[in-house]
C-alpha cells in the first residue's frame, strides 16, 4: 500500500491566496491540494489577534483533521503575521507533531535578499504593515536591508469591487512616496495584490523590482520539498484540486470560477 496519502493545504482568509494555491499547483502538479478562503469572516485585519489566531487554528484543524494534508501554506499575510508562530511552536507540538505549517513572509524576505534587495518597500494592509513582522524578520537575515511600510488599505474593496477605474489614481498616491524613497524592491505583501502586480510594475515604470508571492512561494515550497523528502514521500500524487470556503456564496463562486475556470467545484466547509 502506497505511503502516500497526503495533502499539500494552502489556507488564506478570503480568495485571494488562491493566486498562490494555482501557481504552487502550476509550478508541482503531480501532488494533490486543498484550499481553504475563511470567506465567511474575511478580512483578517481589522480582527483582535486571539480572533485572528482562532480562526487560523480552525482552519488548519479542518485542513490536517478533515482534508488529510500534512502541509500547509497560510497564504494570507495577516493569519502569518498573527498566527503563525503560535501554531508552529504550540499547536503542532502539542496536536500534530508530524505535520508542517509553513508561511509567506520569510520566504518573500529570502527572495529578496537573494535577488541582493536592501531598499525594500512594503505595500499591505495596515494590520501587516504596523505588525512590523517583516522588520523584525529582515533583521534576522541580513542587517544591511530596511524595510519601508506602506499601508493601502483602499487596494482590497478596489479589487473586491470592481474597482478598476480607480486604481491608478488610488496606486499612483500609494506609490509615489515609496518610489522617492530610493527603493530598489517593492513586495506585494497581500494575496490580493497579486492580481495588480502588472499594474504596480506599469505605474512603477520598471524603476524598481517588484516582488509578488505567487511567484516567490512555488520555488520555494519546491526548494522545501526537496530538503525534506521524509514530507515529500507522504504527498499524493493524483494532480487533484480540491477547493473549500466557508461561505459558498454567488460571489464565491464567481469569483472562484473566474480565478479556477467553471468547472472548479466549491465546497462548503463546516467546521
Amino acid at each position: 500500500m502506497s505511503k502516500r496519502t497526503k495533502k499539500i493545504g494552502v489556507f488564506d482568509s478570503g480568495l485571494g491566496g488562491l493566486y498562490i494555491a494555482r501557481a504552487i499547483q502550476s509550478a508541482m502538479p503531480q501532488y494533490d491540494y486543498a484550499y481553504l478562503g475563511d470567506t465567511l469572516n474575511v478580512p483578517y485585519g481589522g480582527r483582535s489577534m486571539e480572533a485572528i489566531y482562532k480562526l487560523s487554528e480552525g482552519a488548519i484543524r479542518y485542513l490536517i483533521e478533515k482534508q488529510d494534508c500534512d502541509l500547509i501554506v497560510i497564504g494570507c499575510n495577516t493569519a502569518s503575521v498573527t498566527a503563525l508562530r503560535k501554531l508552529q511552536r504550540e499547536f503542532l507540538p502539542q496536536n500534530h507533531p508530524d505535520k508542517r505549517i509553513l508561511g509567506v513572509i520569510v520566504p518573500t524576505l529570502e527572495s529578496a535578499t537573494e535577488l541582493g534587495a536592501t531598499q525594500i518597500g512594503l505595500i499591505a494592509t495596515e494590520y501587516t504593515v504596523n505588525s512590523k513582522i517583516y522588520d523584525e524578520e529582515i533583521v534576522k537575515i541580513t542587517p544591511r536591508a530596511q524595510i519601508y511600510g506602506k499601508p493601502t488599505p483602499l487596494l482590497v474593496p478596489l479589487i473586491e469591487n470592481n474597482g478598476e477605474k480607480y486604481m491608478d489614481a488610488v496606486l499612483g498616491d500609494y506609490l509615489e512616496p515609496l518610489i522617492e524613497q530610493g527603493l530598489d524592491s517593492l513586495i506585494l505583501g497581500c494575496t490580493h495584490y497579486i492580481s495588480i502586480k502588472d499594474k504596480v510594475r506599469e505605474l512603477t515604470k520598471h524603476r524598481v523590482r517588484v516582488l509578488s508571492q505567487d511567484e516567490i512561494i512555488p520555488p520555494k515550497l519546491k526548494d522545501y520539498l526537496s530538503r525534506h523528502p521524509e514530507m515529500e514521500e507522504r504527498l499524493s500524487q493524483n494532480g487533484m484540486f480540491k477547493c473549500f470556503a466557508t461561505d459558498a456564496g454567488p460571489v464565491c463562486k464567481r469569483n472562484i470560477e473566474k480565478l479556477m475556470g467553471a468547472d472548479m467545484v466549491l465546497t462548503k466547509a463546516v467546521y
